[in-house]
């Protein structure tokens, strides 16, 4: 039903785009929002500081005239997603311990099971000691033992043990017994996870190194909202395209279906793609302008996409694209 919502919306929009005229003037610090001209040169800033990102002209046929023709649309390749979504999701409940002076208090994350253990103490390796009634002396059980006083004052009688015959005899490849040895518990065999996976498919074509999944990243301009729009594009350890579930698995759950939406590529032909929906960028925009301005300081509209790539991150925590320059809020 979701999914159907979000085509019937697409289309709207798409139509509403096609009315919208083209933003002429800057309205930056008052809504957050960009022209064409203040798109391409947060672009080219983005590209000088991050050379991942390039500038790319699309299709022909859908060439937006309100953009120069060799800069449609942003896009870096390859971006590396070790990990799915779920596994950065801590599963437990936090524990706020207030303190008695009542300035605030610290919250405590690790629960404890019902038996007082962690799960962690599974994890530890189990020690144990060879013992057997010949191997195990100690000082009491010789004295004990009979005739021991009589064996003890014989052995202080003896001769020393030349150490060449000793080496000779093969006694010094024998084991101690009192040496600990370590034994690990075997794990039980569960379902792999998607990291185990990627490991597993690493192991069996003998190489090493653990295979990831991979994004195409493109930024494109939304002449409805007068923002940037993000699309992203997946591909699993063998280069094959992801499939739609497959790429919610790498969005965060409170976004997934509803910020994040599959819809045709404005610049490129061919199935749809995922995309961080818009309408919300220019407010997240405008509060950071003003956060800035109540600093004393001055945000630059060629700062925009620097920005923009910061707080999209939250959507898709695990693609890890950013490698921009930082900025000081303050």
């Amino acid at each position: 039903m979701q999914s159907v919502l979000n085509t019937v919306k697409g289309t709207a929009l798409n139509v509403a785009e096609y009315l919208t005229p083209v933003l002429k003037e800057s309205k930056f610090r008052e809504t957050g929002v960009l022209t064409p001209e203040e798109f391409v040169a947060a672009g080219d800033h983005l590209v000088h500081h991050c050379p991942t990102w390039q500038w790319a002209a699309g299709d022909e046929t859908k060439t937006k005239p309100y953009l120069p023709k060799d800069k449609q649309f942003l896009i870096t390749r390859n971006v590396p997603c070790y990990r799915r979504c779920k596994q950065m999701e801590y599963v437990g409940e936090e524990t706020l311990v207030e303190e008695e002076s009542g300035d605030g208090g610290w919250v405590e994350t690790h629960q404890l099971n019902d038996d007082g253990t962690t799960q962690l103490e599974d994890k530890i390796c189990e020690l144990t000691m060879e013992e057997t009634k010949e191997e195990m002396h100690t000082p009491d059980s010789d004295k004990s033992a009979p005739g021991a006083g009589a064996e003890a004052e014989d052995e202080d009688d003896d001769e020393a043990i030349d150490m060449d015959d000793f080496e000779e005899s093969g006694m010094l490849e024998l084991v101690d017994p009192a040496v600990a040895t370590t034994i690990r518990k075997p794990e039980p065999e569960a379902k792999a996870s998607p990291v185990a996976a990627a490991s597993g498919v690493a192991e069996a074509s003998g190489d090493s190194v653990l295979h990831t999944r991979t994004y195409d990243l493109h930024i494109s301009y939304d002449k409805y909202y007068q923002t940037p729009r993000l699309w992203v594009v997946g591909y699993d350890e063998q280069r094959k395209p992801l499939t739609v579930e497959q790429m919610y698995e790498d969005v965060s759950q409170d976004h997934a279906k509803k910020t994040v939406t599959m819809e045709s590529h404005p610049h490129l032909p061919g199935p749809n793609m995922a995309s961080v929906h818009p309408c919300r960028h220019a407010d997240i925009m405008k509060k950071i302008i003003q956060t800035v301005e109540e600093g004393g300081g001055q945000l630059g509209v060629h700062l925009y996409l620097i920005i923009f790539l910061k707080f999209v991150q939250t959507v898709i925590p695990t693609i890890e694209y950013d490698f921009t320059q930082n900025f000081n809020m303050s």
